[in-house]
């Protein structure tokens, strides 16, 4: 069983922290630099929530609110589901069905280690499950994902 920690350990160390006093127009620059759909907001080492294109839309956007002076800590998500790193990728995907979650915070006991996405788990699902897709399309695939080129093939 593929575990959270080995799902942390596979991906790329990102750049994608934001302090949680940033505006949201710096977050939303800094969003399309590491082409990502979220960012964890750290007060220093102390992890605080997530802002992500959500946010943007709902709490932003659709509240009449303006990116250029609003802090990233007045429209965050705060309330994400928490997994451990021992629980399984099955246990988060579960957990993200169950919760309607695209984020699930990974903890080691009490310390914060990063983000499992929905994208963290298709991988999975893609390099884990050659029956159920051809080998070499569910090797595009994944090529295609860790370069971000936004094309499939």
């Amino acid at each position: 069983m593929v575990t959270v920690k080995a799902i942390l350990e596979k991906k790329k160390k990102a750049f994608n922290s934001i302090e949680p006093e940033a505006l949201v127009i710096d977050a939303l620059t800094m969003l399309n630099s590491v082409n990502l759909s979220y960012l964890v907001v750290m007060e220093g080492s102390e992890y605080k929530g997530i802002f992500c294109e959500r946010d943007y839309s709902r709490n932003v956007i659709l509240k009449g609110r303006s990116s250029r002076d609003t802090p990233v800590k007045d429209v965050m998500t705060i309330n994400l589901p928490i997994v451990q790193m021992n629980d399984t990728a099955e246990h988060c995907m579960m957990e993200m069905n169950r919760r309607k979650a695209r984020y699930l915070l990974a903890y080691d006991g009490p310390h914060f280690k990063g983000v499992i996405t929905i994208h963290d788990l298709l991988r999975q699902v893609l390099a884990s499950k050659e029956a159920v897709f051809d080998q070499a399309v569910a090797q595009k695939l994944l090529d295609h994902d860790e370069e971000g080129s936004g094309k499939v093939f």
